[in-house]
């Protein structure tokens, strides 16, 4: 019997990402976010997830892409970390997908700075890529400037 990992996947910009389903809380559709001054831009703010104040992290941001447009709808990808739930902000979720996992490969070289550092492994979909990300590596804000260098 074949090993298989089984991942939620996201859209932030033209990448297609995923994590293992195992950390996910739950999707939900965007949030009123209370805006907070912070030490990492990518922070986008605080939500209130049922009485719970969950840090919301900007994917676009985190990941180096261009900012969502104004108007622009989200989602909260809910995930659980070491130290809690945290909202991921992605552009849509998309698919529950099955992967053998002889089939998953190394990232390219290609991959450089953050994207290089979160991504653990790739996928290729004849639809594309899919980078596989590391979620506690996702939501560490105190990246070290040497991991991140292109």
């Amino acid at each position: 019997m074949r090993d298989m990992t089984h991942l939620c996947t996201f859209r932030v910009d033209d990448m297609v990402c995923g994590f293992e389903v195992n950390c996910i809380q739950e999707v939900i559709l965007a949030q009123r976010m209370t805006r907070v001054p912070v030490i990492s831009p990518v922070v986008a703010g605080l939500i209130n997830l049922r009485g719970q104040i969950v840090t919301a992290i900007d994917m676009r941001k985190r990941l180096g892409a261009v900012e969502r447009e104004a108007g622009a709808l989200a989602m909260n990808l809910v995930v659980r970390t070491e130290n809690g739930l945290v909202s991921l902000i992605v552009d849509d979720v998309a698919d529950i997908v099955d992967l053998d996992v002889a089939r998953l490969e190394e990232p390219p070289s290609t991959l450089k700075g953050v994207l290089a550092h979160l991504t653990r492994t790739v996928y290729k979909d004849p639809k594309g890529l899919i980078l596989v990300l590391d979620v506690e590596r996702t939501v560490a804000l105190e990246l070290e400037e040497e991991e991140v260098q292109a």
